[in-house]
């Protein structure tokens, strides 16, 4: 049934062997899975099914391998289908994409150990060792160096932006899949252990064939943090010390000196329950919940460490403070650890009673990470003192460097909330205390009433402002939000991130109203600058907040700033939102190197192009000059998060991926862009911008296009997340969610977000020889420009005009919304057109044939899909409800997206 698949380079590897034997496993697998899935199907619906299976596969492929495909002989083989038959072609179209992506991620793992084992292989991906050698070369001081990565801050926040498809029951069956692919390539299999490893894969697909694909209820932020805590649970707990024995193993063959003993650059924090932008299922209570389920998950897993430590520590050497704190004893370390343990049932078992509101039990648990940390390190102290260190670099340092990076807490929740919700709070308390309208105020007036009150020691409101008219629901969640800020400490908090923060003011309400809330230990306050207008005046609304020196003395030891590519993106297109991007990081890190304040710039990135998506390294390099300086905070959204962290390897090679790339951008970043690379990129902004907007904002056919053409309605019938998928009901454009913005082009190929504008700037600036030159030298010198220029390839090479007008064919009859689709594509081969003289590749990815073949072969499957995708549309359109339809129309949307391999 299925045909030889190749390896694609999203998500692990930034570059994949174009060696045909590294690559023959991965081809060995897919055969193995497809035949495997080919006997469920068979078995399981009937012979008839596979045959239709088989016919249409055959008929895609004939198609595609035509050149120029032709739907027609699908279309005659889909449409007599009847609605059940439907769904289980769609089933099986989707349960391959999905197989094949597991042999994928098995497959990056084998070429992370063959990076592991064979180092200097030019073929792969040099990470950490490269840069350090590249440190050498350049003459960097070792010691610079050795510095450098002693501060060296990694933070990934884990997000529950709704990307996410395929249910967490099915991502464990195919975690099974994976482990049982690891173990065929062992080499001493006996004839019996191949077969009963074939056996158990047959048995792992039949219950992934035999689950429901689609989620039939919604989340809730509950649960999407214990999805998040199962990430850490099941990879990051052991990803983190691996990739750590790792990094130190690299820079002792560097010749560095050796860093602290649980030094780790890496943190996570989380938005899953702290994100409330436009949620209004997180509430004050659910916040709560997530950080109470967070201390019970780490408290369990440092139970399972501590019970390892005390079957290991029997030795009775022990130094004169451990005994001063045990007394004599022949297993002094068992007898701490007993006592650690004790304390950690406790703490694991009073924050079981806060989660189930039950009275919590009496005795003495951790209330911080110190306490832990402290009785750790005695032993620690210990064992080296008395000649044990080779024991003390065991377990005890993998658990010593997971309390560094996790914490008592697993990890900080950032809260996130958007800044008119905090205005509104702020104007209903002075209305109570008979002030006036704070909404009423200009910018002035707010900055003095907010300054005079964080400076005055008496409350701002008592107890009855929370009874009164003034405080109605909204009101009441932002206050009750700073209160469980105030009763639960910092240590399990992260950032208070300002979701369209336009003034000075936003971050100053912010914190007069975690004054109010009496929080004694406030979160950081973090602007976030996300659309085209707020990235061009971040400069300015930082410099008038640094410009108070109350406001400059808070933020001594630094400032935090989210610069926002979603948004921005959809406001003004991918070109013109990537130069603002710059631009904006560009500004504040000279204002802030201006003032001496150290400056931690947090990327909103996701997974596709149009939201920041990119292999780490390029993204990294392609930063301004000195915008990095040892500080990345970074999210990681949906569906990225599997892929880049679902298995311990490939999160071991991801996090490693970061570490390298930090300490390239802060140590060898690239040089600042040329005056006349500024003019060019102002006058492809300029030109793109308005291309871009002329369509999205000022085409009124446009709304009509993307609600009929593509599936953005039917998108908000996936239970994807607990967040709508509109900021607001009803609406147009402005109010959809940048994640279904993109998702709903992904489905039919058209991919606009990504290159609307672009190429009508690229076109307009290659008329000229002069202009076609200087696109040609930044394509080639300046890493900003050229991770641009490899992007937009790589997310060219997926589009398919042909895909679009089938839906649209099938769809529409509408004369306006076809005069828009005939220009969208049209305008897209414009684009491929420019971007082939710019690159002067003959065909898309010309430098990059493993991905393009990926695509290629992937076609063949998808094609069936997007097909049915816009059948059941159709049918679905002309009917009230139908069950069956629907289920058959989510399990195109998940398989295409698996297809796609991103979807927003």
């Amino acid at each position: 049934m299925f045909i030889q698949y190749p390896v694609s380079n999203q998500g692990v590897t930034e570059k994949v062997s174009e060696n045909p034997d590294q690559n023959a496993p991965l081809r060995e697998d897919v055969r193995l899975l497809g035949e495997e899935l080919g006997v469920v199907l068979r078995e399981q619906a009937g012979e008839p099914l596979f045959d239709t299976v088989e016919t249409i596969r055959q008929a895609a492929v004939e198609s595609r391998g035509q050149g120029e495909m032709q739907a027609g002989r699908l279309r005659e083989l889909l449409d007599p289908l009847d609605d059940d038959t439907l769904l289980e072609v769609a089933r099986a179209f989707s349960q391959f994409l999905n197989l094949a992506n597991i042999a994928e991620q098995r497959h990056r793992e084998r070429l992370h150990r063959h990076h592991q084992r064979f180092p200097g292989d030019p073929d792969t991906d040099q990470g950490l060792r490269q840069v350090l050698a590249e440190l050498k070369k350049a003459d960097v001081d070792r010691n610079k160096v050795r510095s450098t990565l002693e501060q060296l801050s990694v933070e990934l926040v884990l997000t529950a932006h709704p990307t996410e498809v395929t249910r967490r029951t099915l991502i464990r069956k195919y975690d099974r899949i994976a482990d049982l692919l690891t173990d065929q390539d062992r080499p001493d299999l006996t004839e019996e252990e191949a077969e009963n490893l074939r056996r158990h894969l047959r048995e792992q697909i039949l219950s992934a064939w035999s689950t429901d694909e689609i989620r039939r209820e919604r989340p809730t932020p509950v649960d999407e943090a214990k999805w998040g805590f199962a990430t850490i649970e099941q990879s990051l707990w052991r990803a983190v010390p691996g990739v750590m024995r790792e990094i130190e193993a690299e820079l002792e063959l560097a010749g560095l000196d050796p860093l602290p003993a649980d030094w780790v650059p890496i943190r996570f924090a989380s938005w899953m329950g702290g994100d409330r932008d436009g949620n209004p299922n997180v509430t004050a209570g659910v916040t709560r919940r997530v950080l109470q389920l967070a201390r019970w998950m780490a408290a369990d897993l440092y139970l399972r460490d501590v019970e390892n430590l005390l079957a290991d520590l029997s030795m009775h050497r022990a130094s004169d403070e451990l005994l001063a704190r045990t007394g004599p004893s022949h297993e002094p370390y068992r007898l701490l650890l007993r006592q650690v343990r004790d304390r950690l049932q406790v703490t694991r078992a009073q924050m079981e009673s806060r989660v189930n509101g039950n009275p919590e039990p009496a005795g003495e648990g951790y209330t911080n990470g110190a306490q832990l940390a402290g009785e750790l390190r005695l032993i620690d102290r210990s064992l080296r003192e008395v000649g044990l260190s080779a024991i003390a670099d065991g377990q005890l340092k993998d658990t010593l460097r997971r309390l560094n990076c996790f914490g008592i807490t697993l990890l900080r929740l950032d809260i996130r909330q958007e800044s008119t919700r905090h205005s509104d709070a702020l104007d209903a308390i002075t209305r109570y205390l008979g002030l006036g309208s704070y909404a009423d105020w200009d910018e002035p007036t707010r900055q003095r009433f907010l300054l005079a009150e964080l400076e005055n020691r008496r409350p701002l409101v008592d107890s009855a402002f929370y009874q009164s008219e003034f405080c109605d629901d909204e009101v009441r969640q932002v206050l009750e939000t700073c209160g469980v800020i105030a009763e639960q400490g910092p240590e399990g908090l992260g950032a208070y991130v300002i979701s369209m923060a336009r003034a000075s003011s936003d971050v100053l309400a912010v914190m007069l109203l975690q004054k109010i809330a009496g929080v004694q230990e406030p979160m950081r306050v973090v602007p976030l600058f996300e659309t085209l207008d707020d990235l061009n005046n971040a400069g300015d609304i930082m410099s008038a907040l640094l410009e108070i020196p109350s406001y400059r003395q808070r933020v001594a030891r630094g400032q935090e700033v989210m610069i926002g590519y979603s948004d921005s993106a959809k406001d003004a297109g991918f070109l013109g939102a990537a130069w603002a991007q710059f631009r904006a990081q560009e500004g504040l890190t000279a204002i802030f190197r201006e003032h001496g304040i150290p400056l931690t710039l947090f990327h909103g990135r996701g997974g596709s192009i149009s939201r920041g998506g990119s292999p780490t390294r390029m993204a990294l390099l392609s930063q301004p000059p000195g915008s990095v300086a040892g500080r990345i905070r970074v999210t990681e959204q949906g569906e990225m998060i599997r892929f880049k962290y679902g298995r311990p390897s490939v999160a071991a090679y991801n996090l490693e991926q970061y570490v390298a790339a930090t300490l390239e951008a802060t140590l060898l970043p690239p040089a600042e862009p040329r005056p006349e690379w500024r003019e060019a990129m102002d006058r492809l902004t300029e030109v793109s911008v308005n291309s871009y907007r002329e369509v999205v904002r000022d085409d009124p056919a446009l709304v009509g296009y993307l609600r009929t053409v593509t599936p953005e309605t039917e998108l908000s019938r996936l239970a994807l997340g607990s967040r709508p998928a509109r900021r607001k009901p009803g609406g147009g454009v402005e109010t959809l969610r940048a994640i279904p913005w993109v998702f709903a082009w992904t489905q039919i190929r058209l991919m606009l977000p990504a290159w609307l504008g672009t190429g009508a700037a690229l076109e307009t600036a290659l008329k000229s020889d002069e202009g076609a030159a200087t696109l040609r030298t930044m394509s080639e010198a300046w890493p900003f420009f050229q991770t641009a220029v490899d992007m937009l390839e790589m997310v060219l090479a997926k589009s398919d005009t042909r895909v679009a007008s089938w839906y649209e064919e099938r769809l529409t009859d509408d004369s306006e919304l076809v005069r828009l689709g005939g220009l969208l594509r049209e305008r897209l081969a414009h684009t491929v057109a420019a971007l082939h003289e710019l690159t002067g590749h003959e065909s898309l990815l010309d430098n990059n044939p493993v991905m393009r073949w990926s695509i290629r072969v992937r076609d063949p499957y998808t094609d069936p899909l997007h097909l049915l995708q816009a059948e059941l549309m159709a049918r679905l359109r002309d009917r009230d409800s139908d069950p069956v339809l629907e289920s058959a129309l989510m399990v195109t949307i998940a398989g295409i997206a698996a297809g796609m391999r991103n979807t927003g």
